[in-house]
């Protein structure tokens, strides 16, 4: 007979389940209590930051301390409210996991961000005159670099150290809402690296390239985005600037008609040949088609040098929309029988001034007194704060591009943006795509681009697709309203009005094109070596309205990886880059 108690191993397995079940809801209220402080405490981070932010514009550092404070509080809270074991835990649920993980992750990234980046540097910036930086009568006061040097160090260390761990997030693998907060701090977490390594390298590198240890002579290639090359346009003045104890002057202005086209080419590497056969070697204007400027910058110099005799301790490539930003800060200028804005400069300089000036030397003299103009206005009577934001933007936008002689210096600009060097690989995979221009006149003001990428699978293969459209935007009667110095008339056998382009696409280090076409249909193409980095480039000529695209797939290493980068050729209107979901090509 029964005694109405269960068997033994039912009552046990009852047990279990109910010891189970009670463990998940007492685990799921914790971790639900703990992440609804943990975003409140995200959300208290995300709000400050916003608010520091316009207090480091407005040079108010009192209150900068004091919000820096409150983020780093909420940061270190929602770490500890997100790092416990059972948090962890959550990570592992299949579905569900990746969120807890994401969250996690973010609030580590903010704490550490906080801690070992954001105080320090407030706290050394307190010995610092922000309403000056240095800035006096065009003298730079070099002293404080040295100050807030070793704290920028370790700043953009650990932002560096926060990019690449931020960007090994798989936001897609999270819930929309949670996915969207991740990608805006993805954004944050790079342009917060970008900056801080941009200062940082600022404040090694400018005390000697100002002249502190020497006088430095520099030259200043302006590049002409209306007639496009690989790192921005056409080089169409250059100037000789001069430093020395933090004074920086202008020396002496240049035409590229003073530099005829040598007999016998400069060295190139076997790579810019493939691609260029040895024009950039032969003529000044060529040079920029050059896309690694660590390359380009000491062709620039050599040229100088062989016209001039003056040794060169560097060189900095800038383009004309660079110009736009550097207006926000001086404001209005005139120059020759203009007055430009931040809202005008751009298509004076690339598109209306020839026509208003059609004479090619007079268009060289009133580029020269511009450029002497807004040199002058930055380096007196310039707020400094708006000329740094100016320059931040500009070296933000790829717009300035610096190589030195000095081989430590070099090393260092190497490893930033702004040393204009082919990316590597690391973190981040990097495709891009070079425009350079062969019409022979200034038709690129009315060009277009846009650049698509996918990832996934195609045969297979993980495979990176690239997809180019490239636009003659020019008015339909472009050949007889445009004047004949920008269409080039048919000077090198381009119908006036038309464009003529070399469209360069490159692919993750390590892998190789397996599909290319234009258009649909497959064509001869020009291939090269960038490094590691394989490279296509097509010659598309278009008439006023017509597009082309190229589309080109790559496997092997490094391809079908989901953080793809696109680097291009900076042109005056940036082109509209997008992600899309792979459609296999082949």
């Amino acid at each position: 007979m029964s005694d109405g108690r269960l068997p033994v191993r039912r009552r046990w397995l009852r047990w279990t389940i109910g010891v189970i079940v009670t463990f998940l809801v007492l685990a799921i209220g914790w971790v639900t209590i703990r992440g609804i402080g943990a975003v409140n405490d995200l959300q208290q981070v995300a709000t400050s930051s916003s608010t520091l932010k316009e207090a480091i514009g407005q040079g108010d550092l009192d209150k900068a301390a004091s919000l820096s404070k409150r983020i780093a509080h909420h940061a270190g809270s929602a770490h500890d409210l997100t790092s416990d074991p059972i948090w962890t835990a959550f990570g592992y649920i299949p579905w569900i996991g990746p969120n807890f993980t994401a969250v996690s992750d973010v609030a580590e990234i903010a704490d550490d961000i906080a801690a070992d980046a954001l105080i320090p540097v407030l706290e050394v910036a307190g010995e610092l005159d922000l309403a000056s930086l240095g800035f006096s009568g065009g003298v730079v006061d070099l002293a404080p670099f040295t100050l807030i040097e070793p704290p920028l160090a370790e700043a953009s260390t650990t932002l560096s150290g926060a990019e690449d761990r931020a960007l090994e997030i798989d936001a897609d693998a999270t819930l929309p809402p949670l996915a969207e907060a991740v990608r805006e701090m993805q954004s944050t977490v790079t342009q917060a690296a970008t900056v801080v390594g941009s200062l940082h390298g600022a404040a090694a590198l400018l005390p000697t390239m100002l002249g502190a240890e020497g006088p430095r002579n520099y030259v200043i290639a302006m590049q002409n985005n209306a007639e496009l090359r690989s790192s921005g346009g056409i080089i169409g003045a250059i100037a000789l600037i001069h430093a020395e104890n933090g004074r920086i002057s202008l020396v002496q202005q240049a035409s590229t008609l003073d530099f005829p086209a040598l007999e016998t080419a400069l060295p190139l590497s076997d790579s810019t040949i493939a691609l260029f056969e040895d024009r950039p070697g032969r003529y000044l204007q060529n040079i920029t088609n050059i896309p690694d400027f660590s390359e380009a910058g000491p062709a620039i110099a050599s040229r100088w040098q062989l016209r001039y005799g003056t040794p060169i301790d560097g060189v900095i490539a800038v383009d004309a929309v660079m110009t736009k930003h550097l207006l926000a800060a001086t404001g209005p200028l005139p120059f020759g029988p203009f007055t430009v804005d931040k809202n005008n400069v751009v298509p004076l300089l690339l598109s209306e001034i020839y026509a208003a000036v059609p004479d090619p030397a007079a268009q060289d003299q009133i580029f020269a007194q511009a450029a002497g103009a807004m040199f002058g206005a930055a380096l007196s009577g310039t707020d400094p704060q708006n000329l740094v934001a100016a320059l931040a933007t500009s070296a933000d936008e790829d717009r300035i591009r610096i190589w030195s002689a000095h081989e430590d210096e070099q090393q260092m600009l190497a490893s930033t943006s702004l040393g204009g060097a082919l990316p590597a690989d690391d973190t981040e995979t990097h495709v891009g795509v070079l425009f350079n221009d062969t019409t022979g006149g200034k038709m690129d003001y009315y060009a277009g681009a846009t650049i698509t990428t996918a990832v996934g699978t195609c045969d297979g293969e993980p495979t990176t697709q690239v997809r180019v459209t490239w636009t003659n935007d020019a008015p339909a009667d472009a050949a007889t309203s445009l004047p004949p110095y920008v269409t080039a008339d048919g000077m090198y056998g381009v119908p006036a009005g038309s464009t003529r382009t070399l469209v360069t696409v490159y692919g993750p280090e390590g892998a190789t094109p397996s599909h290319i076409d234009r258009d649909g249909t497959e064509e001869s193409v020009q291939t090269a070596l960038l490094g590691e980095r394989s490279a296509v480039q097509h010659e598309v000529l278009l008439a006023p309205g017509e597009s082309s695209t190229i589309t080109v797939e790559y496997q092997g290493t490094g391809a079908g990886e989901r953080l793809t980068v696109v680097d291009h050729t900076p042109m005056t209107s940036t082109p509209d880059i997008s992600r899309e979901q792979l459609r296999c090509a082949s």
